[in-house]
């Protein structure tokens, strides 16, 4: 168990939070699609396609930099990788403040901002596992879920942030105007805000688990041998749990905006009410999720969890399909309370099932890995299904599928922890 004095505390607390701009630049390059798509591509009709298909490629990038990212932090330590990280973030969002446009350099505008995402995608890669790591290793053991929790409710203030700057930049300049330069704000404010992040994780200790490290410290070990070789039971739950988490939130929240679109309802307003709401909904309920964890163990919570989306999506789908409005803020509401659970205890279980001197490398093969494949393709799926069959509730029974299986999975391999956080596990000899 670890001594968590008022240092530690604050580390964190600085720790947590920083989450913030991952789904800040996330959420931001979501609703700024249209805008970059003109700008980096002109008036090409295929603009639009050619900056989502990018950002899907940008996607793909995080296994890469979770695994490099990884092999660091198992060897040298949380505390450098998250310094490097961050460092990285920072860097890349200011550099993308600062390209040329498509007016003044032609097609290069286009391949430079793909650039940029990817190096994003890269160092977002080695932020998230990092961040998760931290927490569990910091946290007393009784706590553990809850605060590990914080990196999924903090996710979210990034989120409402970019959803805000977005609704100011709409409201105060015509589209020459964004088009021109406002663009660049939101993302020179990225810029600053990682900057502000890194600055303050200078003040952070490393994790009391990486300290101490068992037998087979992880200054001597070859971490990725090492998971290859005696944790791939882990890496299997990881990817089990974190492929949940990825369709639950990807295709239950983020998906709702373009679900609207295709069902032929609302607008683009209603969209980000929508997405106002879930955001507010998965940071009210993730701590308790997490709590909940703590108290009654992560298997059961995460059972339970399975068998809310196996009951649930397709009726909350078609509330929010042909519903009241009222009826389709609860269906909204609904779904982003069964993502941010999921997120909130998958967060503290796919760590817990690593030994300590692997942590880093087990979650980017397991975790990470399930969020690049099920998060990056799950919405694109579901939109061509619900297109060919013009059902509303085709993302409620995918869902609902992965639900299945994975609940499965769980109920037959995952370890219980009754009561609290499982006990850390020692390396194999």
């Amino acid at each position: 168990m670890t001594a968590a004095g008022p240092r530690r505390a604050v580390s964190m607390l600085a720790v947590g939070l920083s989450t913030v701009v991952e789904w800040y630049d996330f959420t931001l390059c979501l609703y700024f699609a249209p805008t970059l798509s003109r700008v980096f591509f002109g008036q090409d009709e295929m603009a639009l396609g050619k900056t989502l298909a990018g950002f899907a490629i940008a996607y793909l990038m995080r296994p890469f930099g979770a695994i490099l990212f990884g092999l660091f932090g198992d060897r040298y330590g949380r505390r450098p990788t998250l310094l490097m990280s961050m460092a990285a973030m920072t860097l890349t969002m200011l550099c993308l403040a600062l390209l040329p446009t498509h007016a003044q350099v032609g097609s290069i505008a286009g391949a430079g901002l793909i650039l940029m995402r990817c190096l994003m995608g890269f160092s977002v890669g080695g932020e998230y596992t990092a961040v998760v790591a931290y927490l569990f290793e910091s946290a007393p053991s009784h706590l553990r879920g809850l605060v590990t929790s914080l990196a999924a409710a903090a996710s979210e203030i990034g989120g409402l942030l970019a959803v805000g700057f977005c609704a100011v930049l709409a409201r105060k300049l015509d589209v020459a105007q964004l088009d021109a330069w406002g663009w660049r704000l939101p993302f020179l404010f990225g810029g600053v805000l990682a900057g502000a992040v890194f600055v303050a994780r200078n003040m952070i200790v490393e994790t009391p688990l990486f300290m101490e490290p068992p037998v087979g410290a992880a200054s001597t070990i070859r971490p990725l041998i090492q998971v290859l070789r005696n944790e791939g039971r882990g890496v299997a739950l990881g990817f089990a749990i974190s492929a949940l988490g990825s369709v639950t939130y990807y295709i239950g929240i983020t998906y709702v905006p373009s679900f609207l679109a295709t069902a032929g309802r609302g607008n683009e307003a209603q969209a980000l009410e929508f997405s106002s709401i879930a955001a507010v909904v998965v940071i009210a309920v993730t701590p308790w999720f997490g709590w909940l964890s703590d108290l009654v163990g992560r298997k059961p919570v995460l059972l339970g969890l399975c068998l809310a989306c196996v009951i649930l999506p397709v009726a909350m789908f078609r509330l929010i399909a042909s519903g009241s409005t009222e009826a389709a803020i609860a269906g909204v509401a609904i779904l982003a309370a069964l993502g941010g659970g999921v997120s909130a205890v998958g967060a503290t279980a796919t760590a817990e099932q690593f030994s300590g001197a692997v942590r880093l490398t087990g979650l980017a093969l397991g975790a990470t890995t399930a969020t690049a494949l099920f998060g990056g393709a799950a919405p694109y799926v579901v939109q061509t299904l619900q297109r060919q069959t013009g059902a509303a509730e085709i993302p409620g029974v995918i869902i609902a599928a992965v639900a299945v299986c994975i609940g499965l999975t769980l109920a037959a391999f995952l370890p219980h922890s009754p009561g609290s956080a499982a006990p850390e596990r020692q390396d194999p000899a």
